[in-house]
């Protein structure tokens, strides 16, 4: 698309592909309470999500994103099933059910059904806060490109995410 704008009083014409446009990017800073609540809760042994650039998109760009946020409580203590431990649908933190609404094309949600529903919460908070586009930068910069991550109280472990 053809556009005319300016650069420091200058003029810019031309074709000018707008990229992507990212959620406001926010510090380490804010992140640091949604993480240590998860540190706080002696329930918690370690939680994790994935980072990476996909390779192709259907024609779309090819953007940095983070998914796949998960939760290994001491009820899951064994690791059995870890990859199963993701907090939409968790085992030992619960969950709230939904069902989809034909009428109103969406979600009813039901009452928190669970053993922890603080835990729950908090849980849901990291994901929010790692899936929702306002620390890629910060996550970027710390952990790279093509990663998992696994968060533990004694240290963060940092493992190349192969995607295909």
């Amino acid at each position: 698309m053809t556009t005319t704008r300016t650069f420091m009083g200058m003029l810019v014409e031309g074709d000018i592909n707008e990229g992507d446009k990212r959620e406001e990017q926010r510090p380490l800073e804010d992140l640091q309470p949604v993480l240590q609540a998860l540190f706080d809760d002696d329930g918690v042994i370690e939680f994790g999500w994935r980072q990476y650039t996909p390779y192709f998109n259907d024609g779309e760009p090819c953007t940095f994103s983070t998914s796949g946020t998960w939760v290994r409580t001491d009820a899951d203590a064994d690791g059995s099933g870890s990859a199963d431990l993701a907090v939409d649908y968790h085992p030992s933190l619960g969950e709230i059910p939904a069902t989809y609404n034909r009428e109103t094309r969406s979600y009813d949600y039901g009452a928190y059904e669970g053993p922890d529903e603080g835990r729950y919460d908090r849980a849901k908070a990291l994901a929010k806060a790692i899936e929702g586009g306002e620390f890629l930068d910060v996550l970027l910069e710390a952990f790279g490109d093509h990663a998992k991550v696994t968060v533990r109280r004694d240290g963060i472990q940092v493992d190349f995410y192969d995607h295909d």
